[in-house]
Parts: C-alpha cells; structure tokens; sequence
C-alpha cells in the first residue's frame, strides 16, 4: 500500500482528538508518511453539519481544508474513475460517501483507517 486514506469519522476524531480513534489506527496515522483525506469527507462533513446532523464538528466544518493542512494530511480529490467504480462496486452498502471512499481505497492503493466492517466486503486493507 502507498499510504493510507481515512474515513471521515478517522478524519473527525483524529482532528478532535476524540478516544473513539482507535490506537492502531492513530499510531498508524502518525507513523505513515502519506495520509489521505478524500474531497469526499468534505462534501460529507459540510452536508452532515448543514442537516444538523453533526454539531460536533461545527468549528472544522467551517475550515476543513485549514485543518487538512494544519494536521499535514493531504486532501484525495475525486476522480472520474473514483466515480466510475463507486457506482459500479457490488454489494449491499449502499452509503455514497462510503462507497466513493472504498474506492478511492481501491484505486489509489490506501489502506482505509475506518472502523467500519462492512468496507471489509470490499476488499480493500482497513485499518483499526
């Protein structure tokens, strides 16, 4: 793998801080030189907080690039072949967000910081 790419609950916590990050995953977000945040995090943080749906991520919603930078990670923008094998991947999860995330995950060789057993359908190396 090239690096890795965090979900955008990684992405909140790791940002916040927040103990729900998992060890593994942390340490594997400090010790890897390349991580990834997909332009799909954005369009999922800002949609979230502006349904009210995510109150807790109010001040890095309004500057989610600034915290990008701050916490030296590099933003993933989407791809027409990201978009092509998102809406082509098989299976029952049906989340935009995730989807488009796993495969980004696929195409670009990241492991995928995520709690979420259900990518592990998918194939691509999750971390947690």
């Amino acid at each position: 793998m090239k690096g890795i790419l965090l979900d955008t609950h990684a992405f909140l916590w790791f940002a916040t801080g927040d103990e729900e990050l998992s060890l593994v995953a942390r340490d594997a977000i400090i010790e890897t030189d390349e991580v990834f945040v997909s332009t799909a995090s954005a369009w999922e943080v800002r949609t979230k907080y502006r349904l009210g749906r995510l109150a807790s991520a109010a001040v890095l919603a309004h500057d989610l690039a600034g915290a990008v930078r701050r916490l030296e990670l590099t933003e993933l923008p989407i791809t027409f072949a990201d978009g092509d094998l998102a809406g082509a991947l098989a299976g029952t999860h049906r989340d935009p967000f995730d989807r488009m995330l796993i495969a980004q995950s696929l195409n670009h060789e990241l492991s995928l910081v995520s709690n979420e057993t259900a990518f592990d359908e998918f194939g691509v190396t999750r971390i947690w």
